[in-house]
């Protein structure tokens, strides 16, 4: 395994792109402002850029290995996408998932196959340990993985080779898995990464700003909406890429993920909370930052319908024009 500090670059992606071929879908760019355009990763067929990473890290085990199952502990899109995966392969999947996670994200990974070990958040590591000593199946985490975060970086190489002249992507951050991978992906090509995180799970900015990385507490975490983005702190692997590759991330409130659900959604963009986050982002941008030619990433659109119908109705954030000029 890569070790902690160790950067992966443009080959690691190229490498997982291979392995994703005619697997993951190659998602489109939509136009929503001169200058700016949304990837659209909602269109994945677990609808959300989850598959990518975790394929490209169940395709490298050995056939024995993947045999025995793969595990892994998720609040949703993760949990999903390898439950997909281990269906294709025709291999058992077990996932641990936190307590505070959206029900209709559990009945997806639940209508996959996927054994489901419902656990307080505090206790999903450990109790995937626990699946892996129990079953002897291969745990692949949701982010901290070199081959997870090679397969994510797919996205940001789809970016670059679809929009040349691209000067700036904005990347939604929860664990870092993504963010890192473009990151690596779009390494040496003068093009500015930058991440977007709610306020409430700003650990990210903070740790940019300390130049360590910052834990925030389980209790502020959880009540963002953005539910995939829940993270309370980097990974040992996607810190580093955080810290050398991305110029800052910045944070936005909860009206401010309300209010770019609400645009997208208006535009046609089938979003989550977590997946208007980078949207956000770049709305929050000063005038100068945002002249840049940018794609925000769309990282899902498996929205919760409780939370969705409340935005829509103008119940939660700022009514405002739906629009990005």
């Amino acid at each position: 395994m890569t070790r902690p500090g160790t950067l992966l670059g443009p080959s690691d992606v190229a490498a997982a792109a291979t392995a994703l071929d005619g697997v993951a879908v190659r998602t489109p760019l939509t136009d929503l402002a001169p200058g700016f355009a949304v990837k659209r990763e909602d269109r994945q067929p677990v609808g959300a850029f989850k598959l990518r990473g975790a394929f490209h890290a169940a395709s490298r085990l050995a056939p024995e290995q993947r045999a025995a199952g793969l595990v892994t502990h998720s609040s949703g899109n993760h949990g999903r996408a390898l439950a997909w995966v281990a269906r294709r392969l025709g291999v058992p999947c077990t996932v641990v998932v936190p307590d505070d996670a959206v029900a209709a994200k559990v009945a997806a990974m639940a209508d996959l196959g996927a054994r489901l070990v419902r656990v307080p958040a505090d206790e999903r590591e450990s109790a995937a340990a626990a699946v892996v000593d129990e079953t002897g199946g291969t745990l692949i985490p949701p982010y901290d993985h070199p081959d997870v975060i090679a397969g994510q970086g797919t996205v940001g190489a789809e970016i670059l080779a679809d929009r040349p002249d691209v000067e700036q992507v904005v990347v939604p951050v929860g664990g870092g898995g993504l963010i890192s991978g473009i990151a690596a992906a779009l390494r040496g090509s003068g093009v500015r990464v930058l991440g977007a995180e709610p306020a409430l799970a700003g650990d990210a900015a903070a740790s940019k700003r300390a130049g360590e990385r910052v834990r925030l507490p389980r209790e502020q975490v959880a009540a963002t909406a953005a539910d995939g983005l829940r993270a309370t702190v980097l990974g040992e692997l996607t810190w580093p890429h955080v810290r050398d590759l991305v110029a800052d991330v910045v944070t936005v409130d909860e009206d401010a993920i309300a209010d770019a659900t609400r645009r997208l959604h208006a535009a046609g963009v089938p979003c989550e909370a977590s997946g208007a986050v980078a949207t956000a982002g770049w709305l929050a941008l000063p005038t100068a930052e945002r002249a840049r030619r940018t794609v925000a990433v769309v990282s899902g659109g498996n929205v919760d319908p409780q939370w969705l119908a409340g935005v829509l109705d103008g119940r939660a954030g700022p009514s405002g024009a739906p629009t990005f000029g």
